[in-house]
């Protein structure tokens, strides 16, 4: 191939490649939502899970510098706590409940509705970058799932809702949707109970009775090796003692034959 024609193949292929990134560019910020996914483990309903909130930066020049997620004030959670991110400060926000749930056996009159992470001076999402937030939430409620509204806040104080409630089935997406868990139905064991860690088995009559047997049987041992230890001791002294006299005596005895 002549020198044109590499000029030419190179040219053109400069333009395709410019042309895919383009495209994958333009798809990315058309379809670059805030979004909450379950990573890792499950969602059941009654259980605790992870759920993270992945936050693209769409704008060009300006940078993220806060999130706020809007909790379901009709599924609310007892249990809402935000992972530390580094230099973002996270604070959550409880309501009243209009009717009290009930908690390991505790009732519950208030609830976290929402969780806002601001970003310490300096920081921010930068734009073309994405960062993650993370809940630890649980026991999540009796439902299919769950709509948590998201707020994105830009440099410059330009506010993005992330609030559009799912479309029916077959119907487009909107512009802003809200992020969305789906749950599973709660676990349940063979005999149709919720699955639930089993506490630990109680002591029976005849392990209780072992166990203090084997403790009486130790003791005595124990009392038996201790009295035998005393009189071995004795029996010692007493053979050093007489192996003293022994030694007196027979120095006496010398002597007395050299008196002589």
């Amino acid at each position: 191939m002549s020198t044109n024609g590499y000029k030419r193949a190179g040219a053109a292929i400069g333009v395709a490649v410019a042309t895919g990134a383009a495209l994958l560019l333009g798809t990315g910020v058309a379809s670059a939502h805030v979004t909450a996914k379950i990573i890792g483990e499950s969602a059941a309903q009654g259980g605790y899970t992870k759920i993270t909130f992945r936050v693209p930066n769409e704008e060009p020049t300006a940078g993220t510098v806060k999130l706020e997620v809007r909790l379901p004030a009709d599924a609310p959670m007892s249990s809402v706590r935000p992972k530390a991110v580094t230099g973002w400060k996270a604070a959550v926000t409880k309501s009243k409940l209009a009717e009290p749930i009930e908690s390991h056996g505790a009732e519950i009159t208030e609830a976290a509705s929402k969780v806002t992470w601001t970003a310490s001076p300096g920081v921010r999402i930068n734009p073309g970058e994405f960062a993650e937030f993370e809940l630890s939430v649980g026991p999540l409620p009796e439902t299919d799932e769950l709509v948590m509204p998201a707020i994105q806040t830009y440099e410059g104080n330009k506010v993005v809702k992330w609030d559009a409630p799912p479309p029916a089935e077959g119907a487009e997406e909107p512009e802003h949707p809200a992020p969305v868990i789906t749950l599973s139905p709660a676990e349940e064991d063979e005999h149709g109970h919720d699955a639930a860690t089993p506490a630990p088995a109680a002591a029976d009559a005849d392990d209780i009775e072992n166990t203090a047997s084997a403790a009486s049987t130790s003791d005595d041992t124990a009392r038996w090796l201790g009295g035998a230890g005393l009189v071995v001791g004795a029996l010692g002294l007493g053979v050093g003692v007489g192996a003293t006299m022994r030694a007196r005596w027979v120095v006496a005895a010398n002597k007395t034959g050299d008196a002589q």
